[in-house]
């Protein structure tokens, strides 16, 4: 039997109705009471529990085999885990090493760390397009690159065209811009 292109019944369509309000409700709810952690970006595993929260809604939605009370358990179990794996991350430095890479300087005060390159699969020219894309027309000597943990990469500048050092409030450099890696690498 064939599989309705463009209209199945009106139950079905009831269905994604129903269904899709109560779980987008209860997931913006558990998403509330987990805090702003949960969809955060900020390392690959963070990006992984995004990917399944999306695809789990999308599952209860079209899915007449899967259960709301089931789908919105998955979106719960899903949370907490999360929630469970950056609080012990957060307190304990092993953990933090098993779930969170390091930022990777690609370069520094202009000079290009090529084995750093290599290592994180990077091109100079990829290096290049995000520092035009910084607003930069060229790296410079007072220029450092850091490929994030997100996968960005952020281009600080230490000191200004005058020479004057460009600090901010704890005396760190001031991030003049973060690109986003296109291809998504680490």
């Amino acid at each position: 039997m064939e599989q309705p292109i463009f209209f199945d019944t009106w139950s079905s369509f009831g269905r994604v109705f129903l269904v899709g309000t109560l779980a987008y409700a209860a997931l913006v709810l558990m998403l509330r009471i987990s805090g702003k952690r949960t969809l955060s970006k900020m390392n690959a595993f963070d990006l992984i529990v995004t990917i399944a929260l999306g695809s789990t809604l999308s599952t209860v939605l079209l899915s007449r085999s899967v259960p709301l009370a089931e789908g919105v358990a998955a979106l719960g179990l899903l949370i907490a885990l999360q929630f469970s794996i950056t609080w012990v991350s957060a307190r304990s430095d092993m953990w933090k090493q098993l779930v969170k890479a390091e930022p990777t300087v690609l370069v520094s005060q202009g000079n290009v760390n090529d084995d750093a390159l290599l290592r994180e699969r990077l091109t100079f020219d990829e290096i290049e397009a995000a520092v035009r894309q910084g607003g930069h027309p060229a790296i410079d000597e007072t220029m450092t690159v850091i490929l994030e943990t997100d996968g960005s990469l952020s281009v600080l500048q230490s000191r200004q065209a005058h020479g004057s050092f460009a600090r901010g409030a704890y005396n760190e450099p001031i991030r003049l811009s973060t690109i986003s890696s296109k291809k998504g690498r680490r």
